[in-house]
Formats: C-alpha cells, sequence, structure tokens
C-alpha cells in the first residue's frame, strides 16, 4: 500500500514544485492587500489546530485592530463571497467559519474560494476593517500576505510524515520557509527543554524564523441544548463523537477526566445525517443511563437543528470548548513576533 501511494504522492510533490516555481519567478503574479494579511495555515492535512488559533488572533489583535476574518468557506454549498451572519447555516458558509462567528458575534467573518476578491470585498463593504486574517491560506500563493503563521501538531511532525496520498503533507515542507512563525500546537505540557531542541532542530528553520509551542486547553462541557441538559461532573461515563482532522488528543483529554465509553468518529467536516443521529441515540441507549455525549465547537455548528436531533440525544449532548495555551512564556515572543511583522516596512 505505501508502494503503491508513493507514486502519486511523487507526482503530485513535483506538481506542487511547479507550481511553487511559477509563484516564487513572479510568472504568477501575486495580490498585496492595502492593510495587513495575516495568514493562519499548515502543510498538513487537518487537525492542527487552525480555528483556535484564529479565534485567539480575532480576540487578541481585536484589541488594537478591526480584525476580519477571510476563510476559503470548506464544503459549503455556495460559492463566491458570502459574508457570515449569525443565522447563516453552516452549510452556506461552511462549518468553522461558522463557529468563529458564533463566538465573535461582532467580528466581520467572510468566506470565498478567491481570497483577492474576497480582501477587494470585506475592503468595499467595511472600510473600517484594517486587518485581515486569511484562515488556512498558506497554499493560496495568489495573496501576498504580510505574516504567515504556520502550525504543526507536535504529535504528527511533518518529519516524520509523507506527502499526499501516502501521507497527510497537502504541501512540500520545504515550504515552511515563507513562515515567517511556526507554532507547533498540542504540544504535551510536561515537555522537557531537549525535546523542544529536537523539535526546532528538525524543523530546519532559517534565523528569521521564529518558532513557539502551544498546547490545547479544553473548558467545561457546555449544554448544546441548556434546556434539556443538565451539567457534566468529572467522573461521570461519557462518549466522544466527533468529525474533526485529529481526534485523537482530545480522545486521550476525555479518557484522563472522565470514563469514556466510546469514541464515535467521522471523517474531517461530516455533515450529520438525521439517520446517523438516529443510530447514534440508538447506540447510546444501551450504555449507562448517565453516559453524556461530548463533541467538539465545530460539529456542534451542524447538530444545532433541535429539529433534527432527537429529544434523547438532545438532553445528553455537550459541546468542548477548545482554546490555545502557549508554554514557557511562549506568547509573549509570538506576540512580539507577530507585531513586528505586522509593523514591519514593506519590501
Amino acid at each position: 500500500m505505501g508502494f503503491l501511494s508513493a507514486i502519486p504522492a511523487g507526482l503530485y510533490a513535483f506538481a506542487l514544485r511547479i507550481r511553487h516555481l511559477l509563484y516564487d519567478a513572479r510568472i504568477i503574479k501575486r495580490y498585496r492587500a492595502d492593510i495587513p494579511v495575516v495568514c493562519v495555515g499548515n502543510i498538513t492535512v487537518g487537525g492542527t489546530g487552525k480555528t483556535p488559533v484564529t479565534e485567539y488572533l480575532v480576540e487578541r489583535l481585536g484589541r488594537d485592530y478591526t480584525v476580519a476574518v477571510l476563510s476559503r468557506g470548506y464544503g459549503r454549498r455556495t460559492k463566491g463571497y458570502v459574508e457570515v451572519g449569525m443565522n447563516s447555516s453552516f452549510l452556506d458558509v461552511g462549518d468553522e467559519p461558522k463557529q468563529i462567528k458564533r463566538n465573535h458575534p461582532s467580528a466581520v467573518v467572510a468566506v470565498c474560494e478567491k481570497r483577492a476578491e474576497g480582501i477587494a470585498r470585506i475592503r468595499r463593504e467595511h472600510p473600517e476593517v484594517n486587518l485581515i486574517l486569511l484562515d488556512d491560506g498558506f497554499q493560496h500563493r495568489r495573496v501576498e500576505p504580510k505574516v504567515n503563521i504556520v502550525l504543526m501538531d507536535y504529535t504528527r511532525p511533518i518529519w516524520e510524515d509523507h506527502m499526499l496520498p501516502w501521507g497527510s503533507l497537502r504541501d512540500l515542507p520545504s515550504q515552511m520557509h515563507r513562515a515567517n512563525i511556526v507554532v507547533v500546537t498540542k504540544t504535551p505540557a510536561d515537555i522537557t527543554p531537549i525535546d523542544r531542541r529536537i523539535a526546532v532542530k528538525s524543523l530546519k528553520l532559517f534565523p528569521y524564523q521564529g518558532v513557539v509551542f502551544s498546547s490545547m486547553v479544553q473548558g467545561a462541557p457546555v449544554p448544546l441544548f441548556p434546556d434539556a441538559a443538565g451539567l457534566v461532573k468529572p467522573g461521570r461515563n461519557v462518549v466522544l463523537l466527533a468529525g474533526i482532522g485529529n481526534p485523537r488528543p482530545l480522545a486521550a483529554y476525555l479518557a484522563g477526566r472522565y470514563d469514556l465509553k466510546a469514541e464515535w468518529l467521522y471523517r474531517d467536516h461530516y455533515v450529520y445525517k438525521v439517520r446517523d443521529l438516529r443510530k447514534i441515540t440508538e447506540k447510546l441507549a444501551s450504555l449507562p443511563p448517565d453516559t453524556v455525549v461530548i463533541t467538539t465547537g465545530k460539529d456542534a455548528v451542524k447538530l444545532s437543528n433541535r429539529r433534527k436531533v432527537p429529544v434523547e440525544l438532545q438532553q445528553r449532548l455537550y459541546r468542548i470548548p477548545v482554546g490555545i495555551d502557549f508554554l514557557d512564556g511562549d506568547e509573549q515572543k509570538f506576540l512580539r513576533l507577530l507585531s513586528e511583522g505586522i509593523r514591519s516596512r514593506e519590501e
């Protein structure tokens, strides 16, 4: 299987090299906005923590700037530019943009597959915006950001991975040279200094690039339907329901805090159907009566239509908030590097 996957992976890598060469040689022109654009991306398919990092940046940069978030809106049924409203369906705007808007109602959130057009539209319709966060835009080289933030999941290091479809790399590891800041996510809280040095050395970065380490922080579970559910207490029986890129760290967290009875996992960005929810409710009935279902914020936006969710499931359905926490004072380093990048003069 590995050998068969290596052939298309090699062809994919070759195509990427040609594409990057065309951009690097300026044969394909790039778009530079008249306001700072900060890109949050990765070179791995799914699960590196882009949404928590993006939401962190919305909150922190929002103290000094009027921030807008622009995303592709993966998996949406619409095309072109769409601004995300509080009542927008995730089917029209994508699950992650909907989650960001729900958690940050005052922020401008929009989706557009052509990012340059999306930026121009935001500038026309929201002249008060003076900084744009480009969510998952590292591979979208048509736009030239002021700062490139690239995330790497510590539990899935890129130096141990392979190109799609052999592995989970969506871009060439050599493209890490375009990153201004590398954020290592999902780092164990007890990581040793030597392990940090090994990770930094393995990334093979240049002196102009900064590296910071972070971990995901889970908050207390919150009921999706507060009028139907009670409080989850540590030690109770739980089930993990998730359709995300890498559910392993969350599963490990739940197993350490609760009695994790089962993991009901779906592919990333999965859209739950009525029959799925019925099957989930049936399986839940076979577990202890105090068992609750814990899901992610991204999944929660796709499970909020109570007309589709059986009452029995509504009573036991919770989402777990996830945030980002920097290790060993790296937050100050990250904010300093970010500020310097945003304020740096144009070349």
